[in-house]
């Protein structure tokens, strides 16, 4: 097979590559807490017997964009968001602790304070547990309190503190349920330097009109690898033909 061929199935495949990851970053553009994923082509030779003339280019996963989303203050009491770096440490399906930036947090039945997901926010002694309560504040520093039941204002409680991290961003990778782990299962430990904004969610840190454009230019590329294949089939049939009339 004609290495250009090769070069332009491959263009073909890993241009489908970069656009999977594109549509994942629209798919999630009002998702709160969302980072989106980077991705760039990288040129890689095609080894083999021969002159080393052709390039593979071949579409490398960057890690994502941890730059703050856009703070949208909401008046809702389990909402809040992380300000600057940091993240909220939740329990994973797997028992595991992972973290998380979606804020837009929930109360079971049992009490039990979770994200949206259902994973359990993580407290100063495993997933914290909230008592029926008149009201809810969460602090700045990730404090719970509450108002018992038929009690006043003046009956705040402090109930648990969310664990608040903020670990090298480079150690952190997303795994298959949407969260961020540690390598190993390694857990990182509170900062107390992190800050939440109360009853307020951060936005999606994913710029639309960016991923249109460059998905617009993924897709141009394409048809242009599948036009340089068509064009090897018939450089490659006329050839033949002529090979056959002599």
């Amino acid at each position: 097979m004609d290495r250009s061929v090769y070069i332009a199935m491959t263009g073909a495949t890993q241009i489908m590559r970069a656009q999977d990851v594109v549509s994942h970053n629209l798919a999630n553009a009002t998702t709160t807490g969302f980072k989106s994923e980077l991705d760039a082509f990288r040129g890689l030779p095609v080894l083999g017997p021969g002159s080393p003339t052709r390039i593979n280019a071949v579409a490398q996963s960057l890690g994502r964009d941890d730059s703050q989303g856009a703070l949208q203050q909401t008046g809702r009491a389990l909402d809040v968001a992380v300000r600057g770096t940091g993240w909220i440490a939740v329990q994973a399906p797997d028992g595991s602790e992972a973290y998380t930036r979606a804020g837009n947090l929930q109360l079971t039945a049992d009490g039990t304070l979770t994200d949206a997901a259902g994973n359990p926010v993580i407290g100063n002694g495993g997933p914290v547990s909230v008592p029926d309560s008149a009201q809810i504040v969460i602090g700045n520093d990730g404090t719970i309190s509450s108002v018992p039941l038929g009690q006043g204002p003046n009956t705040l409680t402090q109930i648990d503190r969310i664990k608040l991290v903020n670990p090298d961003p480079a150690q952190l990778a997303k795994e298959a349920d949407g969260l961020l782990h540690l390598a190993g299962g390694a857990t990182a430990d509170a900062d107390p330097g992190v800050q939440l904004a109360s009853q307020a969610l951060e936005g999606s840190n994913v710029n639309p009109s960016t991923e249109l454009v460059r998905m617009i230019g993924l897709s141009r590329q394409y048809e242009m690898q599948v036009r340089s294949i068509k064009t090897s089939e018939d450089n490659a049939d006329a050839s033949l033909k002529l090979l056959q009339a002599n």
